[in-house]
């Protein structure tokens, strides 16, 4: 069993900075996909960014192309999200999902795990 524990989420102004942080423990895999992904009070979940462990590639949503950084630390088990010029828009709980093995990184059924989310709230 993989678990997933995020943490670094808070209350911050428009235009300041938050780093999320994801903490990967149980079974390793040799390759696998780490994501983010947020959800805003009557909205979907969305899809935030990826990166696929053992290439290293990683995509991100339009809506935070030059803004958020996803980046991986291997031997703390741990990926981040740094996010920057934040918005009010932004403002959603974060959560961190796993999925072993190659595939894609978009889409919430290409995981198998998920942490319990961190709120992050952007005043205006």
């Amino acid at each position: 069993q993989v678990q997933l524990v995020e943490s670094g989420g808070g209350l911050v102004q428009a235009g300041g900075s938050l780093r999320l942080s994801c903490a990967v423990s149980g079974r390793t895999f040799s390759s696998y996909r780490l994501g983010w992904f947020r959800k805003a009070p009557g909205k979907e979940r969305e899809f935030v960014a990826g990166v696929s462990w053992s290439g290293g590639s990683t995509v991100y949503a339009d809506f935070v192309k030059g803004r958020f950084t996803i980046s991986e630390d291997n031997a703390k088990n741990t990926v981040y999200l740094q996010m920057n010029s934040l918005k009010p828009e932004d403002t959603a709980v974060y959560y961190c999902a796993a999925a072993s093995g190659g595939g894609g990184l978009y889409y919430t059924w290409e995981y198998n795990y998920w942490g319990q989310g961190t709120q992050v709230t952007v005043s205006s």
